[in-house]
């Protein structure tokens, strides 16, 4: 049995798979998946498991070079905006109708259970070097 590490099998290969600049998004429940796209749903009730919850498995797990949310958190949102501007990580900003359209270019959406408005974030891979 894995002994570190992400025990989600699919999590687990989608990061290491991932090359610089690759892309991957935590998603609230309502957040569309686009056709093709690989979703992996670890959604199990309304908040769980939350995207901070799942954000903070991931960043230790992953070197993030970028987030990038939709303008809509900041105030729909902001107690989530906050926690994230606090991680100390390049945070850029879209409309939320273009984080959707850019989501048909990402490796995949991990779905949490997050019920809060516009609880989504793209995490661009950066590179260990």
């Amino acid at each position: 049995m894995y002994k570190t590490g992400i025990l989600n099998s699919e999590i687990s290969k989608l990061l290491s798979d991932l090359g610089h600049t690759d892309q991957i998004i935590i998603a609230d429940c309502g957040l569309p998946v686009p056709q093709g796209v690989k979703k992996i749903d670890l959604a199990l009730d309304f908040g769980k498991p939350s995207f901070l919850e799942v954000f903070h498995i991931i960043k230790n797990h992953m070197v993030i070079e970028q987030v990038t949310i939709a303008n809509e958190m900041i105030k729909q949102n902001d107690d989530l905006y906050i926690q994230l501007v606090s991680e100390n990580i390049d945070i850029s900003t879209v409309s939320h109708e273009q984080l959707k359209a850019d989501s048909e270019k990402v490796k995949a959406i991990i779905r949490t259970g997050e019920a809060k408005p516009f609880a989504n974030a793209i995490l661009k891979s950066g590179v260990l070097f």
